[in-house]
């Protein structure tokens, strides 16, 4: 165990490397707009099955 923390921090020392500022900007924003498609499809899927459960139970209770 102690070994392969040992070689995880190297790999970490010597092989990774961050994106430029400019670069973390860029797909900072290209996360933040597919969150915010992702959660407005979520909602749109959720209202549907509202809907459909909703007319569902009113057609049985009815």
């Amino acid at each position: 165990m102690l070994t392969y923390i040992k070689e995880s921090f190297e790999e970490l020392k010597n092989n990774v490397t961050l994106p430029s500022r400019s670069e973390s900007s860029n797909l900072m924003v290209v996360v933040a707009v597919f969150s915010i498609l992702f959660a407005l499809a979520t909602w749109g899927v959720d209202s549907v099955f509202n809907e459909a459960i909703q007319l569902y139970f009113n057609n049985i209770l009815n």
